[in-house]
């Protein structure tokens, strides 16, 4: 598969928008635990399972876009 510059954008955009998203999630599930709100242990044990999981997404998306933006500049 070839990837366009307009593909190498859209990939790295879905990789800030995870960053974005998933670290104002964790400010508020942190907010949340220091606030002392009862919850089991699971529920935050499996939102900072799903928050580390995203951002490692967010690298990868980031990381493939970055090399799609830098194959398009080479020369063929």
């Amino acid at each position: 598969m070839k990837f366009e510059r307009k593909h190498a954008i859209l990939l790295l955009a879905v990789a800030v928008w995870n960053v974005v998203t998933f670290a104002t999630f964790a400010k508020n599930l942190y907010a949340a635990h220091d606030a002392g709100e009862d919850r089991p242990t699971g529920y935050w044990v499996a939102h900072t399972v799903l928050i580390v999981v995203n951002f490692a997404i967010a690298a990868v998306l980031a990381r493939v876009g970055v090399q799609a933006l830098r194959a398009q500049r080479t020369p063929r």
